[in-house]
């Protein structure tokens, strides 16, 4: 079951070819179409960013943690603990796949049972509610988010910071909310030149997506985290390509802190202050976050 087809190069030597049937990535008969494809693609490249990051945890500790949200039907976790986490045999590794629909959760725990893959763990969750879920360790080193859908991401990001993670690896997906907020916002600030880069509906959607993934960014970077940003396939594969990395490095706050709230009010987003919370633990950060929550509406 571990043979590399030899008509398909994109499957790498040793992985399951068992596994990649389960998840419908290769047909019965071991074909693989050109969605699978494409899939394949996006995960392998998530994979080749998160490889490195587990090296670097487990040269301080074997038993590397990784919380994966928006699971779905956990390609990613399954791909990744097929590469990667089987070869660290006992050490105490384990992928946590946190997903809200329960029939995805219970095809996800057979699917494990039934590889042999015993550091896998799926909880019914949404990821608002793994934020304090007792069943998650306290102790996170990776979290990760492809394509978790609308405040989702939003939410592993606060997963993240609660949890003090060292790696942060998010593949954004669709969130309206920004772009909602800057539609009705819109004529209280037609004085704002700034306006006509989101005059037009279609404008609204992309700019918005553009400035939630900013803010994202400017939330990270004011916890303390050096962030990337990169693509994660080509766009010829995904029009969702944008992926962003932040590593914890203990880097000054404030800068981020208060830029967070300049694009906040330069825009009229000063309602979504909750959103892109940023809680005081350090001397340096307490006047820049203070900003963020002086609007009752937020």
């Amino acid at each position: 079951m571990k043979a590399k087809p030899i008509d398909i190069p994109e499957i790498r030597p040793g992985q399951s070819v068992e596994l990649l049937k389960e998840l419908h990535i290769l047909t019965r008969d071991g074909k693989l179409n050109q969605d699978s494809r494409r899939k394949l693609k996006q995960v392998y490249h998530l994979c080749q960013f998160i490889e490195p990051l587990l090296d670097e945890v487990r040269s301080e500790h074997p038993d590397v943690q990784l919380v994966d949200h928006g699971a779905g039907k956990s390609y990613l976790g399954f791909i990744l603990y097929d590469l990667c986490f089987k070869a660290f045999g006992d050490s105490g590794a384990h992928i946590y796949g946190v997903e809200a629909r329960d029939e995805l959760v219970e095809k996800s725990r057979e699917l494990a049972k039934r590889l042999g893959f015993p550091g896998m763990s799926f909880l019914n969750l949404s990821v608002a509610q793994s934020i304090s879920a007792p069943a998650l360790p306290a102790r996170i080193d990776i979290v990760t988010a492809l394509h978790a859908c609308d405040t989702a991401t939003d939410d592993a990001i606060r997963f993240a910071l609660e949890r003090n993670a060292r790696f942060i690896v998010l593949a954004p997906c669709c969130q309206a909310e920004v772009a909602t907020v800057l539609r009705r916002n819109k004529g209280q600030s037609l004085g704002n030149p700034l306006t006509e880069i989101w005059r037009h509906p279609l404008h609204t959607r992309e700019f918005g997506s553009q400035v939630t993934n900013v803010l994202r960014g400017l939330q990270l970077e004011a916890h303390g985290y050096q962030v990337n940003v990169t693509e994660l396939v080509g766009w010829e594969h995904s029009m969702k390509n944008e992926l962003i990395i932040a590593t914890q490095k203990n880097l000054p706050r404030e800068r981020p802190a208060r830029r967070l709230n300049e694009v906040l009010q330069t825009l009229g987003l000063q309602e979504m202050d909750r959103r892109f919370f940023i809680a005081p633990d350090r001397p340096d950060q307490a006047t820049a976050a203070s900003g963020l929550t002086s609007n009752p509406a937020g």
